[in-house]
Protein backbone atom coordinates (compact mmCIF):
# COMPACT_ATOMS: atom_id res chain seq x y z
CA UNK A 1 0.00 0.00 0.00
CA UNK A 2 1.42 3.45 -0.86
CA UNK A 3 2.65 5.39 2.21
CA UNK A 4 0.59 8.45 1.24
CA UNK A 5 -2.74 6.67 1.52
CA UNK A 6 -5.01 7.75 4.36
CA UNK A 7 -7.16 5.09 6.00
CA UNK A 8 -9.97 5.81 8.43
CA UNK A 9 -11.85 3.78 10.98
CA UNK A 10 -13.59 3.74 14.30
CA UNK A 11 -15.96 2.03 16.69
CA UNK A 12 -19.52 0.81 16.23
CA UNK A 13 -21.21 3.92 17.70
CA UNK A 14 -18.84 6.39 16.01
CA UNK A 15 -17.57 7.99 19.23
CA UNK A 16 -13.96 6.95 18.59
CA UNK A 17 -12.49 7.67 15.16
CA UNK A 18 -8.93 7.23 13.91
CA UNK A 19 -6.81 7.83 10.84
CA UNK A 20 -3.77 6.00 9.57
CA UNK A 21 -1.53 8.08 7.33
CA UNK A 22 1.18 5.88 5.92
CA UNK A 23 1.87 2.27 5.18
CA UNK A 24 0.30 -0.48 7.23
CA UNK A 25 2.14 -3.66 8.10
CA UNK A 26 1.03 -7.21 7.70
CA UNK A 27 -2.21 -8.40 9.21
CA UNK A 28 -2.37 -11.52 11.33
CA UNK A 29 -4.84 -13.87 12.95
CA UNK A 30 -4.27 -14.61 16.64
CA UNK A 31 -5.94 -17.60 18.26
CA UNK A 32 -4.82 -17.01 21.87
CA UNK A 33 -7.39 -17.12 24.65
CA UNK A 34 -7.00 -13.40 25.42
CA UNK A 35 -7.71 -12.43 21.81
CA UNK A 36 -10.77 -14.67 21.73
CA UNK A 37 -12.04 -13.09 24.95
CA UNK A 38 -11.43 -9.48 23.88
CA UNK A 39 -13.09 -9.94 20.49
CA UNK A 40 -15.83 -12.36 21.50
CA UNK A 41 -14.91 -14.44 18.46
CA UNK A 42 -12.80 -17.43 17.45
CA UNK A 43 -9.74 -15.26 16.77
CA UNK A 44 -8.50 -11.71 16.45
CA UNK A 45 -7.34 -10.09 13.21
CA UNK A 46 -5.06 -7.10 13.64
CA UNK A 47 -2.89 -4.91 11.43
CA UNK A 48 0.50 -3.54 12.48
CA UNK A 49 0.71 0.24 12.11
CA UNK A 50 3.57 2.55 13.07
CA UNK A 51 2.62 4.75 16.04
CA UNK A 52 3.70 7.85 14.11
CA UNK A 53 1.13 7.01 11.40
CA UNK A 54 -1.81 6.35 13.76
CA UNK A 55 -3.92 9.13 15.25
CA UNK A 56 -7.16 9.23 17.24
CA UNK A 57 -9.20 12.09 15.74
CA UNK A 58 -12.28 11.92 17.99
CA UNK A 59 -13.23 10.30 21.25
CA UNK A 60 -11.04 8.85 23.97
CA UNK A 61 -10.66 5.09 23.94
CA UNK A 62 -10.36 3.32 27.27
CA UNK A 63 -7.57 0.84 27.88
CA UNK A 64 -7.21 -2.43 29.73
CA UNK A 65 -3.71 -3.78 30.46
CA UNK A 66 -2.92 -7.45 31.01
CA UNK A 67 0.16 -9.65 30.81
CA UNK A 68 -0.32 -12.19 28.01
CA UNK A 69 0.76 -15.85 28.02
CA UNK A 70 3.81 -14.68 26.07
CA UNK A 71 4.87 -12.60 29.08
CA UNK A 72 4.30 -9.45 27.05
CA UNK A 73 2.22 -6.68 28.66
CA UNK A 74 -0.52 -5.56 26.26
CA UNK A 75 -2.98 -2.69 26.54
CA UNK A 76 -6.17 -3.22 24.57
CA UNK A 77 -8.08 -0.05 23.69
CA UNK A 78 -11.83 0.04 23.13
CA UNK A 79 -14.72 2.50 22.97
CA UNK A 80 -16.07 3.27 26.45
CA UNK A 81 -19.56 3.76 25.00
CA UNK A 82 -20.16 0.76 22.74
CA UNK A 83 -17.27 -1.50 23.80
CA UNK A 84 -15.85 -1.99 20.30
CA UNK A 85 -12.18 -3.05 20.29
CA UNK A 86 -10.04 -0.56 18.35
CA UNK A 87 -6.32 -1.29 18.80
CA UNK A 88 -3.67 -2.86 21.03
CA UNK A 89 -0.32 -1.52 22.16
CA UNK A 90 2.62 -3.49 23.46
CA UNK A 91 5.63 -2.56 25.58
CA UNK A 92 7.61 -5.03 23.49
CA UNK A 93 6.86 -3.02 20.31
CA UNK A 94 6.47 0.62 21.42
CA UNK A 95 6.89 1.87 17.84
CA UNK A 96 3.64 0.32 16.60
CA UNK A 97 0.01 -0.36 17.43
CA UNK A 98 -2.10 -3.27 16.26
CA UNK A 99 -5.36 -2.01 14.81
CA UNK A 100 -8.34 -4.36 14.81
CA UNK A 101 -9.01 -5.18 11.17
CA UNK A 102 -12.78 -4.85 11.54
CA UNK A 103 -12.48 -1.29 12.80
CA UNK A 104 -11.25 0.02 9.42
CA UNK A 105 -13.97 1.73 7.36
CA UNK A 106 -12.69 -0.20 4.34
CA UNK A 107 -11.68 -3.67 5.57
CA UNK A 108 -10.59 -4.66 2.04
CA UNK A 109 -7.20 -3.03 2.86
CA UNK A 110 -6.49 -5.97 5.17
CA UNK A 111 -4.62 -9.03 3.90
CA UNK A 112 -3.56 -11.46 6.65
CA UNK A 113 -0.08 -12.90 6.20
CA UNK A 114 0.06 -15.45 9.04
CA UNK A 115 -1.64 -16.78 12.16
CA UNK A 116 -0.26 -17.29 15.65
CA UNK A 117 -1.08 -19.26 18.81
CA UNK A 118 -2.43 -22.12 16.68
CA UNK A 119 -2.27 -24.40 19.74
CA UNK A 120 -5.19 -22.38 21.13
CA UNK A 121 -7.31 -22.40 17.95
CA UNK A 122 -10.91 -23.59 18.30
CA UNK A 123 -11.82 -26.56 16.10
CA UNK A 124 -15.05 -25.00 14.76
CA UNK A 125 -13.56 -22.04 12.87
CA UNK A 126 -11.26 -22.28 9.88
CA UNK A 127 -8.99 -19.84 8.08
CA UNK A 128 -7.83 -19.72 4.48
CA UNK A 129 -6.09 -23.06 3.81
CA UNK A 130 -2.34 -22.83 3.36
CA UNK A 131 -1.82 -19.64 5.39
CA UNK A 132 1.36 -20.06 7.44
CA UNK A 133 0.74 -20.74 11.13
CA UNK A 134 2.74 -20.95 14.35
CA UNK A 135 1.94 -23.18 17.34
CA UNK A 136 2.48 -20.35 19.81
CA UNK A 137 3.80 -16.85 19.11
CA UNK A 138 5.29 -15.93 15.78
CA UNK A 139 8.97 -16.77 15.62
CA UNK A 140 11.22 -13.69 15.13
Amino acid sequence: MPPTRMLTGGCLCGSVRFVVEGAVGSAAYCHCKDCRKCTGSAFNVSVAVEVKCFRIVSGSPKGYTKTADSGNELTRYFCGHCGSPIFTSSQRHPDRVYVKAGSFDDPSVVTPAYQSWMDSAVPWASIVPGLPGFAKGRSP
